[in-house]
């Protein structure tokens, strides 16, 4: 899934899937602004865990759910995807359209078994 995601958009940077606790994630080389790879491990397997339970959390309440959770880092954009078994995080260059890449990522994971 993770080279099918990377298909969608030379913009996309990294691509991480936490999936039923076991976490796989790969990065684009030669990127620039790039964050540490255990930089990106606590993001996945503590940050996004824990922001898409809150915004899930508060979403539940009154606000028809969570979609997804947009961040504006400063040298890139990441998309995180909340999936019954975990979650899909996307990094995406800063001068692209996060939520045209997104949408292409989200009908991907539409479409998979």
């Amino acid at each position: 899934m993770i080279e099918r995601i990377f298909e969608l958009s030379d913009d996309i940077r990294y691509v991480a899937i936490y999936k039923n606790d076991k976490l796989e994630k790969r990065s684009k080389s030669g990127t620039i602004g790039a964050s540490s790879s255990e930089s990106d491990q606590y993001e996945e397997l503590l940050v996004n865990p824990t922001l898409l339970t809150l915004a899930s959390q508060r979403g539940n309440i009154d606000c028809g759910g969570l979609s997804y959770i947009l961040i504006r880092y400063g040298n890139f954009f990441q998309y995180v995807l909340p999936q019954p078994w975990g979650h899909v995080s996307v990094c995406i260059e800063a001068d692209s359209d996060p939520l045209a890449i997104g949408g292409l990522v989200q009908a991907l994971l539409n479409e998979a078994p």
